[in-house]
C-alpha cells in the first residue's frame, strides 16, 4: 500500500518562509517521479515543481522560479519543497504526487498515480 504525508505546512507573513515535506511508504522511492502540486480556493490544482529520481527538476508553475526548490532524499524516502519570499498567491493546500517509473525512465512526464492528503500553506498579507 502506497501512502504519502504531507506536513510543514502553516501560516506564515508575506516574504517568509517554510519547508514542506513527503514521506513515502509501500513504494521503491527511488523508481519514482516525485511532484508538488497545490491547489487554492476556488480554482483548479496546478502543478508546481517536479523531481525525477535522478534529481532532474521540472518547472509546472512559472510564478515560483528563484522562490521554491524543489528535493528528495532517496535513503529518507522523503521529498522536499523549500518555498521562500512566500506570497498571498501562494496560498493553497499543497500535495505530494509520485508517478512509478517502471521501466526507469528519468523523466516528468506521465502519471502521477498516488496523492498525499496535502498540507495547508496561508500567507498573510
Amino acid at each position: 500500500q502506497v501512502q504519502l504525508v504531507e506536513s510543514g505546512g502553516g501560516l506564515v507573513q508575506a516574504g517568509g518562509s517554510l519547508r514542506l515535506s513527503c514521506t513515502a511508504s509501500g513504494l521503491t522511492f527511488a523508481g519514482y517521479t516525485m511532484g508538488w502540486f497545490r491547489q487554492a480556493p476556488g480554482k483548479e490544482r496546478e502543478g508546481v515543481l517536479c523531481i525525477t529520481w535522478r534529481g532532474g527538476i521540472t518547472y509546472y508553475a512559472d510564478s515560483v522560479k528563484g522562490r521554491f526548490t524543489i528535493s528528495r532524499d532517496n535513503a529518507k524516502n522523503t521529498l522536499y519543497l523549500q518555498m521562500n519570499n512566500l506570497k498571498p498567491e501562494d496560498t493553497a493546500i499543497y500535495y505530494c504526487a509520485a508517478d512509478r517509473k517502471y521501466y526507469g525512465e528519468n523523466d516528468c512526464r506521465g502519471t502521477f498515480n498516488y496523492w498525499g492528503q496535502g498540507t495547508q500553506v496561508t500567507v498573510s498579507s
